[in-house]
C-alpha cells in the first residue's frame, strides 16, 4: 500500500509532540507500508521525505508581517502538497497545518484521508493572539477536513471525546482511538551526568525539569508563580521551545528572569538539546512537571516515565490515561475558566507547588512512582504496536472501497 504521510514538523525541524509522534510512526510504518513523507521546509535527507515546501513568499512580499499570514502561508503549502501526493492510494495527515492538504487530495484523487488529531483549535482560544484573523482560517481548515475524513485518530480516549463535542457532525464509528508511543530503548534510565554541568545544573542538588513549547497552553507562567514556593535547595530546569509569539516568548523569558533574581537554580535553557542529553536530564530529575492547561496527549510525560522519573502534572485531556495517580506520579486538579485558562490559579499553584516539594522531600517515593512509571511505558506505549494498529486502520479504509 502507497501512503502518502503529510506534516509540518519532521526531523530535524521539530518542536512539539506532533513532530516526535511523526518521526516515529514514520519510521516504523515505513517497515509495513510504501511510505512517503511531504512535509513543510526545506528538503531533508531522509529517504522518507518525497518532498518539502517552503512557504509561497509572494504572499508576504514588499509589506510588513500580518499575523494572519502564517495562516495564508500554510494553505500555500497545502496547495502544492495536494498536488504532490498523486499515485497514493491512502493519505494520512497531522495537525490543521496539513489536514485540509490531505482534504483536497482526498477530493482529487478519490482516495482515504486518514486525519490523526493531535489538538484541536476550538479548544485553543489563545492562538487567536498568535494568529489573529488567522484563526478563523486554521479553525476552517481543521473543522472542513475531519468532518470529511474517512477516518479520525485520536490520540487519547479524551481526545476522542473533545472531537466528538467539537465536531458533532463526524460519526462517532470513524473516530479510532490509537495512543502516542515512546522509544523506549531511546528514553531509557540514565544516571550518568555527565552533561549536566556543562548545561548549569548542579548533579549534587535535586532539580525539576519541564519540557514545552513556550505558549500558555504548556502553563509555563503557573509553573513560574508555583517555582516560588519550591524548596530553596531545589533547582527549576525549563527546557522551553517554539514560542506561540514573540511577544509571549519575551514575556515567559522575563517571568524566567524574574524569578531567577530572587531564588538560585532556575535555569531557562531554550534549546533542543541532543536526545542523549535529554534523556540524561530527564532521568536525573527529581520530578518532571508537565503544568498544561490543555493536553490531548502529553508525550513529554511518556518520556519522563521511560526515563524512570515521577511526573507531577495536570488531570487535563490525556494526561490521566498516562499518569496514574499516586503510582507513576501526581495528577493535579485543574478546572478551567472560559478562556481555556486555570480557573483558579491560585488553588492550583498552591498544590503544584506542594506536590512537587512532597517528591522531592521524598525520593523513596519518588523512585518507586519512576520504576512503575517506566514499567508503565515498556508495557502500554511501544511504537511497533502504534504502527501496526495505524496500518489496521488503513487496511480497513481501503478495504472498504
Amino acid at each position: 500500500m502507497r501512503v502518502a504521510l503529510l506534516t509540518r514538523e519532521y526531523p530535524p525541524e521539530v518542536y512539539g509532540g506532533a513532530g516526535v509522534h511523526v518521526e516515529y510512526l514514520s519510521e516504523h510504518l515505513a517497515r509495513l507500508v510504501d511510505l512517503e513523507v511531504f512535509c513543510f521546509g526545506r528538503r531533508r535527507e531522509s529517504p522518507l521525505v518525497e518532498a518539502a515546501f517552503e512557504p509561497w513568499e509572494a504572499i508576504t512580499a514588499g509589506r510588513p508581517r500580518r499575523p494572519h499570514d502564517a495562516a495564508l502561508e500554510t494553505l500555500s503549502v497545502d496547495l502544492r502538497m495536494a498536488a504532490a501526493v498523486e499515485g497514493a492510494e491512502l493519505v494520512h495527515t497531522h495537525t490543521w497545518y496539513a489536514n485540509f492538504a490531505g482534504h483536497l487530495a482526498r477530493l482529487l484523487y478519490g482516495i482515504p484521508h486518514v486525519a490523526t488529531t493531535h489538538s484541536l483549535e476550538p479548544l485553543r482560544p489563545w492562538k487567536a493572539e498568535q494568529l489573529g484573523g488567522g484563526y478563523a482560517v486554521s479553525s476552517f481548515c481543521e473543522r472542513t477536513a475531519l468532518e470529511a475524513a474517512d477516518a479520525v485518530i485520536a490520540v487519547s480516549g479524551a481526545m476522542r471525546d473533545d472531537i466528538l463535542a467539537c465536531y458533532p457532525a463526524i460519526d462517532p464509528d470513524r473516530v479510532a482511538v490509537i495512543h502516542n508511543g515512546v522509544d523506549t530503548e531511546e528514553f531509557h534510565p540514565d544516571p550518568g551526568t555527565g552533561a549536566l554541568p556543562a548545561l548549569g545544573i548542579d548533579p549534587e542538588r535535586p532539580f525539576v525539569t519541564f519540557v514545552g513549547r513556550i505558549t500558555r497552553q504548556k502553563g509555563i507562567d503557573l509553573l513560574l508563580t508555583a517555582a516560588e514556593r519550591f524548596d530553596p535547595d531545589t533547582q527549576l530546569v525549563l527546557l522551553p521551545s517554539a514560542p506561540d509569539t514573540p511577544e509571549v516568548g519575551q514575556e515567559m523569558r522575563a517571568r524566567a528572569a524574574a524569578l531567577a533574581e530572587q531564588r538560585a537554580g532556575v535555569l531557562w535553557l531554550e534549546q533542543v538539546l541532543p536526545r542523549p542529553e535529554l534523556v540524561e536530564v530527564l532521568s536525573n530529575s527529581a520530578v518532571a512537571i508537565c503544568p498544561s492547561v490543555y493536553e490531548p496527549f502529553g508525550l513529554v510525560n511518556v518520556e519522563a516515565m521511560a526515563c524512570a522519573t515521577a511526573v507531577v502534572a495536570t488531570d487535563v485531556g490525556g494526561i490521566p490515561e498516562i499518569v496514574v495517580d499516586g503510582e507513576t506520579g501526581v495528577l493535579i486538579h485543574m478546572d478551567l475558566g472560559p478562556d481555556g485558562q486555570a480557573a483558579d490559579p491560585e488553588g492550583f499553584v498552591a498544590e503544584l507547588a506542594s506536590a512537587v516539594n512532597g517528591l522531592v522531600a521524598d525520593p523513596t517515593t519518588a523512585e518507586r512512582m519512576g520504576a512503575l512509571g517506566r514499567k508503565r511505558a515498556v508495557e502500554e506505549f511501544s511504537w511497533p504496536a502504534v504502527a501496526e494498529r495505524t496500518v489496521e486502520l488503513y487496511e480497513s479504509l481501503t478495504r472498504s472501497r
